[in-house]
């Protein structure tokens, strides 16, 4: 009989982790007289993996890169593939002003959402976003020229008219489901999409910056770039004129783009009026603003202070804290959304992923946002308005 042991290069000191290794795949080439001296571990070992320990589950921090361990599809190419709120990736930074490295913004969001699915309860919602009926998905990403932004924003409309123009999956929140059908053009339930990456109707636009410069007053190189789109938006009439910015903390060349960014049809929130005013009167001015109209959120995560958020192409400091940006975004639940995005994440210059992770976390409150038809009930902790004064 031929000798069937495992011939072993030990090139290391191995880890105890390793030598069991060594153990396991040993168990099949030695011969059964060094199996009869494994006190009972011949039978045990044969049984297969579903026996011995069920289903073949992922970690946190391991399987596929999917948002949130989400069903993955191309949904591009699978017309079949059916969603009620998709995730997709738009990897574009080729139109920024400063600092590159956005395309890799989709890649360190999901990263950043590996620990949510399991643990989607949040004392603040008062729910998961994965218990309230929507059917969730991933699709990946659009695979976007590099080379030409004129092709660039046409893969763009391709992928969002591809992705809209498909039924609802149909899952069991029936006050999503309505509000779909109410906000649409055709009377008809049609899905949402929330957008990581890339460059930014109505609009709620979180960020340090205006984004309505003059398209000829910039560069002059370029007219679409990640500093003029709403003003482009508005040219071509996809701009209503009430819309909203929100954490807004730039320099300007002058008060002439204050100007023009009122023309184009935003009311401005500054960074500041958060200390003035406090946030519940942000998202009250926020609400006035947009009514009942359809509106679609743009979240530029350099709204967030760049100590937070290190990770973006131009950081502005002095802004809000992750905590403030959050608790906005709670107090939207109900308007009618048409969906949302995630733009600027450019992990090069994040440290430890905090960027990544607060992207993804944002993205975990946009899919409970656009499932409710109310904002949360605040949670109530051991406190009474006796504790808000002094011994």
């Amino acid at each position: 009989m031929a000798d069937k042991r495992l011939a072993i290069v030990h090139v290391a000191y191995g880890a105890v982790g390793q030598r069991q290794n060594r153990r396991s795949l040993s168990f099949y080439f030695e011969p059964r007289s060094f199996n009869s001296h494994t006190h009972g571990r011949d039978s045990a070992n044969k049984e297969p993996w579903t026996t011995r320990y069920g289903a073949q589950q992922d970690l946190g921090y391991t399987g596929p890169l999917s948002f949130s361990h989400f069903p993955y599809t191309r949904c591009l190419e699978d017309p079949s593939q059916l969603f009620d709120i998709a995730i997709i990736g738009f990897p574009f930074d080729t139109t920024t002003s400063y600092r590159p490295g956005a395309r890799f913004g989709p890649f360190a969001i999901r990263s950043g959402s590996r620990r949510q699915h399991a643990r989607g309860y949040t004392l603040t919602w008062g729910t998961s976003p994965y218990d309230l009926g929507a059917g969730l998905h991933d699709c990946g990403d659009v695979p976007l020229s590099a080379y030409d932004n004129a092709k660039a924003i046409d893969q763009m409309e391709a992928a969002y008219t591809t992705l809209l123009s498909r039924p609802v999956l149909g899952g069991t929140n029936e006050a999503y489901k309505s509000q779909t059908a109410a906000i649409s053009l055709d009377g008809k339930e049609h899905p949402r999409i929330v957008t990581l990456g890339g460059d930014h109707t109505i609009v709620i636009h979180f960020d340090a910056h205006l984004d309505t410069w003059p398209p000829s007053g910039t560069t002059g190189q370029e007219r679409i770039t990640h500093g003029t789109f709403f003003a482009v938006a508005a040219e071509e009439n996809l701009m209503t004129n009430t819309s909203i910015h929100a954490g807004i903390r730039c320099k300007m060349a002058g008060i002439q783009d204050v100007e023009h960014d009122d023309a184009v049809g935003f009311q401005v929130i500054s960074t500041d009026d958060i200390d003035d005013y406090g946030i519940n009167n942000i998202v009250k001015k926020i609400r006035q603003r947009i009514g009942n109209s359809p509106v679609y959120l743009s979240l530029d995560i350099d709204v967030v202070d760049p100590a937070l958020a290190p990770a973006t192409g131009t950081p502005e400091t002095g802004g809000w804290t992750t905590r403030e940006v959050k608790r906005i975004i709670r107090g939207l639940s109900g308007l009618n959304f048409v969906g949302a995005d995630i733009v600027e994440v450019a992990p090069a210059y994040d440290s430890a992923d905090v960027t990544g992770i607060a992207a993804a976390d944002i993205v975990h409150d946009f899919l409970t946002m656009l499932q409710l038809a109310e904002p949360p009930v605040p949670h109530k902790g051991p406190f009474s308005l006796e504790d808000l004064k002094y011994p």
